[in-house]
Parts: structure tokens; C-alpha cells; sequence
């Protein structure tokens, strides 16, 4: 069965999970067997969530959904590729979501190494550091603005991301005018589990 959210009701529902994992009153819904066989031959989600590959930012959980309720893209710092971008207008154009979710987190490993990386002038080796000049405009804004904790600067990167989603993406554009879709940056505290919103583009 469709889901037909609008993007702020589709933010109230993660919102609304969200709560329940803080308060340790996750109901873990949608994950039974009978809703297995529902989604054999399609799916609805209602959100997008692109996020960090971080370990403890397991979006299901931490916004209580289950099987079929959210597409979810993650790569390490949420650091958007070509690869990132046809996923998420995949998600857009073909499943109709009504949500992009940007999805920071607070002392992210591939921020603190670009922060590393800006202050010694030294680039770590392999693909590490195509994620560290993917995040480096972030952390570069950040310092202008004397901001230099880490977790502003994964703030920062968060509203950027999401900037560049909308800036990068005619297909996700296109649906951000037309009010079929909106983009949320959302910094997430590993302590308390909670999911703040720093950043909107669209209506919500």
C-alpha cells in the first residue's frame, strides 16, 4: 500500500519515532512477517534517510521504523557521490518519497580527520582522502566562522550537504518547488539518541 505523506507529515512521523527511541519506548513496528510478505513485490517508503556509515547511527532504529518505511544511503561522513546522488533521486523519481533526511552526527570520525587533515596540511592515504576533500569546504566555513569544535563542524557539513543536494540534483530540484519533496539536516547526539533539525529546504 502507497504511503501518500506530505514532507512535514513525513517529518513528524520520524520525529515522533525519534521520541520513542529516546524515551526507550521503541514499539519496532512493521517488522513482523506479515509485513515481510506485504513488501514482496513493492515498496513505499516515506522517507529518505542519507547518513553516516557510523555504527551507532542505525537510522531504523533510532527513528523506531521498520521494513519498508525508509530508504536509507550511508557512506562515511554522509559524503555525497555519483553513486549517492542516483540513489537518492532513485528514491525521489521512481518511489515518490516525500523526505529527504540529511543525517549528521556528533564526533564523526570523517569530520575529525578532515579537521586533522586542514590543521597539519597532511592527507591520509587511499580513498580516505576523497572523503576528507569531500567534507574539507565544510570544515574550511566552519573555521571562518570560528567555529572549531568538531560537532559544529558536522553541523556545518550537514547544512552543506544538503545544500549541494538541491543544488546538484535537477530531479530533486524539480520536486523541492513543486512541494512533492523537502530536504532536513538533522545532527544527531550519540549520548541522549536524539535527532535535532538544523537545516530545511522546501516546505515543511
Amino acid at each position: 500500500m502507497a504511503t501518500y505523506l506530505t514532507p512535514a507529515l513525513a517529518w513528524r512521523r520520524l520525529r515522533e519515532g525519534n521520541e520513542r527511541f529516546v524515551s526507550g519506548e521503541s514499539r519496532h513496528p512493521n517488522q513482523d512477517a506479515s509485513r515481510r510478505a506485504s513488501l514482496v513485490e513493492d515498496q513505499h517508503p516515506f522517507a529518505v534517510i542519507f547518513g553516516c556509515s557510523d555504527s551507532r547511527l542505525a537510522a531504523e532504529i533510532i527513528f523506531d521504523l521498520g521494513l519498508g518505511d525508509a530508504f536509507v544511503v550511508r557512506t562515511a561522513g554522509q559524503v555525497i557521490d555519483d553513486a549517492v546522488l542516483g540513489s537518492l533521486e532513485y528514491s525521489i523519481s521512481q518511489l515518490h518519497v516525500p523526505l529527504i533526511v540529511i543525517l549528521g552526527h556528533d564526533s564523526c570520525g570523517a569530520v575529525n580527520a578532515t579537521k586533522a587533515a586542514v590543521e597539519t596540511g597532511e592527507m591520509p592515504p587511499g580513498f580516505i582522502r576523497d572523503l576528507v576533500e569531500r567534507i574539507t569546504p565544510s570544515v574550511l566555513t566552519s573555521l571562518r566562522n570560528e567555529q572549531t569544535e568538531v560537532n559544529d563542524m558536522v553541523v556545518e557539513h550537514v547544512k552543506q550537504t544538503a545544500a549541494r543536494l538541491a543544488d546538484s540534483s535537477r530531479v530533486i530540484s524539480d520536486a523541492i518547488e513543486e512541494g512533492r519533496t523537502a530536504v532536513i539536516g538533522l545532527s544527531y547526539k550519540l549520548d541522549e539518541g536524539r535527532a535535532a533539525l538544523v537545516s530545511g529546504i522546501g516546505q515543511l
